[in-house]
């Protein structure tokens, strides 16, 4: 799913934490059209409903963690294809590996750089 010539690419930033929506957005805003989805529950349906061109999924939520999450939008035909960039503080080889093994496309670690976390989005939408 590409977005089209005349809008910007789509991002679902799902984080139980509605500041990092904020900071986020203040971020990402001139490249992007952001939403936000507050749980796992929430993005699948948001998903579904509206197809963002990429998700930007954090991993520590209360529920469905991302994990989960990213398995299930993986595994749902209208939301297989779109790229999942999970963001989380947990930065150890084995929660990366498990990121990737739940069909992550990209893992970028809080903190984390604006500048690293474009070159993310870039790479996978």
């Amino acid at each position: 799913m590409r977005p089209s010539a005349n809008r910007p690419p789509r991002l679902l930033v799902v984080d139980d934490e509605y500041f990092n929506f904020e900071m986020l957005k203040v971020a990402l805003s001139a490249d992007f059209e952001l939403s936000y989805a507050e749980s796992g529950k929430s993005c699948l349906s948001s998903a579904i409903a509206n197809p963002p061109d990429a998700i930007l999924l954090d991993v520590c939520m209360p529920g469905l963690d991302g994990y989960d999450t990213c398995r299930m939008l993986k595994n749902t035909p209208e939301t297989r294809d779109i790229p999942v960039v999970m963001v989380s503080g947990l930065e150890s080889v084995q929660e990366q590996q498990a990121g990737f093994d739940a069909g992550c496309d990209a893992y970028v670690v809080k903190p984390f750089s604006v500048v690293e976390l474009l070159e993310k989005i870039n790479t996978v939408v």
